[in-house]
């Protein structure tokens, strides 16, 4: 991308909302790697998740970020499936993702500007595809089963470059709880999601990119 742009101390380039993404779990289980993810009890684990996520048509909830550096932000989101979804961050940040279903824009509230990138290129894809299967993903790299938690890893290869996807779902309920991204230079970024409310109505408004917004002398990719 050319030009020089100035970023909010939480937006740290393409990367920054690329791991916008879980809380490191630290807590301790058996974790089962690659070579056994397939085994019975995580096939079966990931086949509910898959199935639950799977009858969610929208979800709304509050969510709160942590950065690589340890920054913190918070804000709102709202999710469509499939392929649209809105975060929204509470100052001192001002940003929003949006995810129409086509692409996603990084929109700058306070400079009334954006990037874009296709939504087949960026991490989002997954969680917003129309169908799920996680039992059957070549791209599950590890699965690990723990007392209150599963915690599935899967292996990204985006524009942004090489990097992996950890969701984090109740081990009773499958309900996702949180996620992480760690980019291709091993910068983490976590976010827990609460307050969540499922198949209530959102506004489609909400999923609305105007492709007419861009940043001064960067190049967006459609």
């Amino acid at each position: 991308m050319s030009g020089t742009v100035k970023r909010h101390p939480s937006h740290g380039g393409p990367g920054f909302w690329v791991r916008t993404a879980v809380i490191l779990a630290a807590l301790a289980g058996l974790t089962i790697a690659a070579t056994s993810a397939r085994a019975e009890a995580p096939t079966k684990a990931l086949s509910e998740i898959s199935e639950y996520f799977n009858d969610i048509d929208t979800m709304r909830g509050e969510f709160v970020q942590i950065g690589p550096e340890g920054q913190r932000s918070d804000g709102q989101f709202a999710l469509a499936r499939p392929g649209k979804v809105r975060f929204h961050y509470n100052p001192p940040a001002q940003l929003d993702i949006i995810a129409d279903g086509t692409s996603v824009a990084v929109r700058n509230r306070k400079r009334a500007t954006q990037d874009i990138w296709p939504l087949s290129k960026t991490p989002l894809r997954f969680l917003l595809s129309k169908d799920i299967d996680l039992a059957s993903d070549a791209k599950v790299s590890r699965v690990e089963m723990r007392p209150d938690v599963v915690m599935v890893t899967i292996d990204e290869n985006t524009t942004f470059g090489d990097g992996t996807l950890t969701l984090m779902f109740d081990r009773g309920t499958a309900e996702l709880k949180q996620w992480e991204v760690v980019d291709s230079q091993g910068q983490r970024t976590q976010v827990s999601i609460y307050n969540v409310a499922l198949d209530k109505p959102v506004d489609p408004d909400l999923f609305k990119i105007d492709y007419t917004v861009i940043r001064e002398g960067v190049n967006n990719r459609r």
